[in-house]
């Protein structure tokens, strides 16, 4: 596995394939441990180092399997771990609901997200949201004292603007920050977000790099997606735009197959393709998926191939918004 570094002075050298852990407790469909345990187990084996997850994924039950793993076995020091705070789960509804970043509850978050893990030190702790309430400044300063206590060594910000970045950089270098990217969302990153990235000399970690499955081709339709799979629910899947969007992802296909590969690798290699700054973090909870994932890493696109995969899919041509609306409120601060 190839590897790369992330973030500025002090950085660290992570896998250039990452594996993002959520689906293996919630979102996409009923959970299994012990198919969650093997891909684990496989990635680890391929070299797959750098490990993403978060306290508000399955309400702290992903932290607890990735504990429970590194536990098992024995695999915390080939790891580089990262997990995110400041989404509190609603106590009626079960669902996420408010944003807290307040320096108080930064500290008591951590300490439970410790625990779940069964680890002294988490590797990267991102703010996950941010709370245009409390001063971003605030946030990372009692983030930093985290650092300080050896309870985190790099810190993080997650679907922040140039301007909070910039801000909180100030306060206590940030390492990375995680962003939505992919051949379906590049607006997002593309522009004023990765200049000042490059700037400061922070990395990006891009989370749902296959545009949430569609660009590897599942589902092939809305009927595909079963109640438990969050994805019945948002714009870019709902019957009204998933045919479009899949005729962008045909084209897509063609050109892996020029290309000879998959197409979630040609996906993941268009990504790597734009700076060596930049870490793709493909979810699954399968072993195929893993090392088809893992293999991209492999994968040199030249600036022809890279080209045609980004005038495959045109910003304005990608039906419906990322996110539902209430989560997308959430976004940018």
């Amino acid at each position: 596995m190839r590897t790369r570094r992330l973030g500025g002075a002090g950085s660290a050298e992570v896998s250039a394939i990452g594996l993002g852990c959520m689906g293996m407790s919630v979102a996409y469909g009923p959970a299994d441990a012990d198919e969650a345990r093997r891909t684990l187990d496989r990635a680890a084996e391929l070299g797959v180092t750098f490990l993403d997850t978060a306290d508000a994924y399955g309400r702290g039950a992903n932290e607890e399997l990735l504990g429970g793993w590194l536990r098992d076995r024995g695999r915390r020091a080939d790891v580089f771990l990262a997990t995110k705070f400041g989404l509190r789960h609603d106590a009626a509804s079960g669902r996420v609901g408010e944003v807290d970043t307040s320096p108080e509850y930064v500290p008591v978050a951590c300490d439970a997200s410790l625990r779940r893990l069964g680890v002294e030190r988490i590797d990267l702790y991102y703010a996950h949201r941010r709370d245009p309430g409390t001063p971003i400044e605030d946030t990372v300063g009692a983030m930093a004292d985290l650092v300080a206590a050896g309870k985190v060594a790099h810190l993080g910000l997650s679907e922040v603007s140039p301007a909070t970045l910039r801000a909180a950089h100030a306060v206590h270098p940030i390492s990375a920050v995680q962003l939505e990217y992919s051949l379906f969302t590049r607006e997002v990153v593309e522009g004023e977000m990765l200049a000042t990235c490059r700037e400061l000399g922070i990395s990006v970690v891009a989370y749902s790099p296959l545009g949430r499955g569609m660009l590897a081709g599942a589902p092939a339709s809305w009927e595909q997606l079963t109640e438990a799979d969050n994805r019945r629910r948002w714009p870019r899947f709902s019957s009204d735009n998933i045919e479009r969007n899949l005729t962008l992802v045909r084209e897509v296909h063609r050109i892996a197959a020029d290309i000879g590969c998959t197409p979630a690798q040609a996906a993941l290699g268009w990504l790597l393709a734009q700076g060596d700054d930049i870490v793709p973090i493909p979810g699954t909870k399968r072993v195929r998926y893993a090392e088809e994932n893992a293999a991209a890493a492999e994968l040199a696109l030249t600036a022809a191939q890279a080209g045609r995969l980004r005038a495959a899919v045109p910003g304005a041509a990608v039906a419906g918004e990322r996110y539902p609306e209430q989560a997308l409120r959430r976004l940018g601060h």
